[in-house]
């Protein structure tokens, strides 16, 4: 078996049989493509059935000198879940990964804006330009819908329903969860549908599509991330932030006043409520008034 047959079995099963997004999928290449690299670069003849622990380990120790312990230990778990796929398959009996342990990190808690620092990063955009009303309603929509940066860039006008408050959000793997949407958010979107995008010439193919760059096509991630780069940077924000940093902030601001983790989680999309439960470790100050207030022996 070929190591490029593996692979593209490998992204059809990710793909059909785990429903996991494009970025997860391409992520997970990117791990096997590196492994794949080695063995050229070394001229090692291993084949994704035949390759051993030895070579596996040797790779890993090569690798450990140029990335992180959390990319070590993501990088490792990428490839356990290859060989995984292969032993599913009966190509292999063994897992090269099993004997490998990833290095221990700790928990990376969340970065997160305060409410000030919100305000102060909207207050920075200029309105006086036409993407000004775009970009202060893509941050209002992070903010308050608490949205990963492909859910944003992927957001439909047909998944509006202001009407009932809520918006239809597609997230990892296709699935779909409807998320409360304030009024505010309403408001600064509709500015934005009337006033500059309905003036766009738009490409036919993104006439559903939200959010449009100047040439009528869907933004890009990275231009997310460059918008609010450039926000941090004029108001001389002094932390490294994201649009992941708007969903954090979001998580945050609703424990921190008292909202149910249960709930959170729904409106995170998250699969399981220990991803959720990471927040947990960032204000714990509320813990002792939720004791105060519920508990029969207070």
């Amino acid at each position: 078996m070929k190591w490029q047959d593996a692979l593209n079995d490998y992204k059809h099963y990710l793909k059909i049989e785990r429903g996991l997004s494009k970025n997860s999928i391409v992520n997970y290449e990117y791990d096997i493509k590196k492994l794949i690299g080695y063995l050229e670069e070394y001229q090692i003849a291993s084949s994704p059935i035949n390759i051993s622990n030895e070579v596996v380990q040797s790779f890993i120790y090569e690798l450990s000198k140029s990335i992180n312990p959390r990319s070590q230990s993501r990088l490792i778990s990428g490839l356990r879940s290859f060989f995984s796929y292969l032993i599913f398959e009966d190509y292999r009996k063994t897992n090269p990964l099993d004997h490998i342990e990833s290095p221990k990190i700790g928990r990376k808690l969340p970065d997160t804006l305060s409410i000030e620092d919100i305000d102060r990063l909207i207050a920075a955009i200029d309105l006086s330009k036409p993407e000004g009303e775009r970009n202060r309603a893509i941050l209002e929509t992070l903010y308050s819908c608490g949205l990963r940066v492909s859910e944003l860039t992927n957001l439909k006008i047909s998944d509006l329903f202001f009407d009932e408050g809520f918006i239809k959000v597609t997230g990892k793997g296709d699935k779909q969860r409807f998320v409360p949407i304030g009024p505010n958010t309403q408001k600064y979107i509709n500015i934005y549908r009337k006033e500059i995008r309905s003036h766009l010439l738009i490409v036919p193919e993104f006439k559903d599509t939200l959010f449009l760059n100047r040439r009528g096509k869907q933004l890009t991630r990275a231009m997310i991330f460059t918008i609010i780069k450039q926000l941090a940077q004029t108001i001389n924000l002094q932390k490294t932030i994201s649009p992941h940093t708007f969903r954090h902030s979001f998580a945050t601001h609703l424990l921190e006043n008292g909202a149910d983790l249960r709930a959170i989680q729904l409106m995170l999309g998250h699969e399981s409520i220990t991803t959720t439960e990471i927040y947990m470790h960032v204000d714990r100050t509320h813990l002792k008034d939720v004791l105060e207030q519920f508990h029969p022996r207070k």
